[in-house]
């Protein structure tokens, strides 16, 4: 049996990885069926520059998109997450342009964030890949 944040995780991943938006309105769906919701978002860019823009980003698409309420928890864990997930690629990407796709996954107080990058100048191109999870409070039921 595969534990839950481990779950979570996967499906974070998979949304990164995904190669093009209908992949990425499959996936959603599976997951859903098994109640995990989940987001992808593109981005490129310097890395440095990056950091906080990405951090919004995936901020704003998972409370756009249901993943995350508009609580200081759900925030948080978000934010957290994916600067973990950025920490992990840092040793690759520091003062080069990164581009690709931030996976956001959660079932109950499981949240996951995942980035896939190609890193590099150019086409001399390296890939990196970060996870970050986080325990998100409870969501609150009206």
């Amino acid at each position: 049996m595969i534990a839950e944040s481990k779950k979570i995780a996967m499906a974070a991943m998979r949304m990164a990885m995904a190669e093009s938006r209908e992949e990425e309105a499959h996936l959603k769906d599976g997951f859903g069926r098994h109640g995990i919701r989940t987001v992808a978002v593109d981005y490129g860019g310097e890395y440095l520059t990056a950091i906080k823009k990405i951090v919004e980003r995936a901020i704003v698409a998972a409370k756009r998109e249901g993943v995350i309420q508009e609580t200081h928890g759900d925030e948080g864990a978000v934010a957290g997450a994916t600067r973990e997930a950025l920490s992990q690629i840092m040793p690759k990407a520091m003062g080069l342009n990164i581009g690709g796709k931030i996976g956001i996954a959660r079932r109950d107080e499981h949240l996951s964030v995942a980035v896939f990058f190609g890193v590099g100048l150019l086409h001399l191109d390296e890939v990196a890949v970060g996870l970050g999870h986080r325990a998100a409070p409870k969501e609150i039921k009206d």
